[in-house]
């Protein structure tokens, strides 16, 4: 499956926890949007057909549906794009009108990921958000009615102030409007965000790693009585309902990135545009591709198999792992589970290497301990 990525870099206000933010006037907007567009020319490809097109950023509803709707029409002009593809476009609530959705609708956007967050006053405000509760409810409600069945929301968990009640009641509210599929975060705290800054100078507390893990319990637990299968660790879905552009990340597919910091992936090398926005807007209208490159050794690519793997429930396919890079590897990681196995961590059956239920809290460390290092 091969995807495409475009990233938008827009933001209407810059969150506590990622600082994000860039002009949203119209004539920046027309102009970053001419950019990807011209990259897409530049990069034009139909080697692959194309599964999915997701739209993220930064905040993409925030343009025009004009102007979506020409990115659009340039890709469907210069890839060979399966008849059955999935268009998703992430957007904030407050975007999300009944003229909006509708043009988005028009144009081909079959899925979206909304960025709710919480259905609370008390975290939004926290998160220091855009969009307000009302809006949170309403968002899903303007999308319905216009006929989308086809969409995820993110919510975070952790923030301090927020309790295991609010927790539950959020993860309610979202059964309760039958949302298809759930993005779900511990909230984390980068070096240089606001947040840091703010925690460091004590004018906001810190993140509590133990109720954090608490949370995200209660988050497995409720998810599977209500039907949603976990099959990423923070991505939760009822059947047909996953998400197939993360999906096909998660599974090694190769994609291509288009706009400011996009990544893109050919299965051997992975390369990535630069992120400054006024630097990417100037080498494209100069016809230059500003990216950097790495390509990927047999050792790193069969980490990040093993990385991306054991964070879905499908877990390491341990044919797929011997005819990639061999026996002696997959011997090797037999002998580094048996610690996990033995903690009811890892389960082991006749074709795959996965995380049990309890093992999911521990995912990253697990996959870390099973890395190679790099042979020289």
């Amino acid at each position: 499956m091969a995807g495409i990525y475009i990233h938008i870099p827009f933001c209407r206000k810059a969150c506590h926890y990622c600082n994000f933010h860039f002009s949203t006037s119209l004539g920046m907007m027309d102009r970053m949007v001419g950019a990807i567009e011209q990259e897409i020319i530049l990069s034009a490809t139909k080697q692959e057909i194309i599964q999915t097109i997701y739209f993220g950023g930064g905040t993409p509803s925030l343009v025009a549906p004009n102007l979506i709707k020409r990115l659009l029409e340039n890709i469907f002009k210069n890839y060979d794009v399966s008849s059955e593809v999935e268009i998703t476009l992430e957007a904030n609530p407050d975007d999300i009108t009944l003229e909006n959705a509708a043009a988005w609708k028009q144009m081909g956007i079959t899925r979206f990921s909304i960025g709710i967050q919480s259905f609370f006053e008390e975290d939004l405000v926290w998160m220091n958000r855009a969009h307000d509760a009302q809006q949170s409810r309403k968002c899903i409600e303007i999308i319905r009615e216009v006929g989308f069945d086809n969409f995820s929301i993110d919510l975070i968990y952790g923030t301090p102030g927020q309790s295991m009640e609010r927790w539950i009641e959020n993860l309610g509210i979202a059964f309760a409007y039958q949302v298809p599929h759930l993005s779900c975060y511990a909230l984390t705290v980068e070096e240089g965000t606001a947040l840091h800054h703010m925690i460091e100078t004590k004018k906001k507390e810190e993140v509590d790693a133990d109720e954090q893990s608490l949370r995200f319990e209660q988050l497995v637990q409720k998810t599977k009585e209500a039907g949603y299968r976990q099959y990423e660790i923070s991505n939760f879905a009822i059947a047909g309902k996953e998400s197939k552009h993360n999906k096909s990340y998660w599974e090694g597919a190769i994609y291509q990135g288009f706009g400011p910091a996009a990544h893109s992936f050919d299965g051997k090398s992975r390369r990535w545009n630069v992120s400054n926005n006024m630097e990417y807007i100037l080498s494209i209208e100069n016809n230059k591709l500003p990216f950097e490159i790495e390509v990927l050794s047999e050792v790193d690519q069969l980490n990040e198999y093993i990385m991306t793997s054991l964070r879905c429930d499908t877990g390491i396919n341990k044919e797929f792992l011997v005819n990639h890079w061999g026996e002696e590897k997959m011997n090797h990681i037999r002998e580094e589970i048996l610690k996990s196995i033995a903690q009811g961590r890892i389960v082991e059956n006749e074709s795959h290497i996965k995380l049990s239920e309890s093992g999911k809290f521990f995912a990253d460390g697990i996959a870390a301990s099973l890395f190679f290092l790099q042979e020289k």
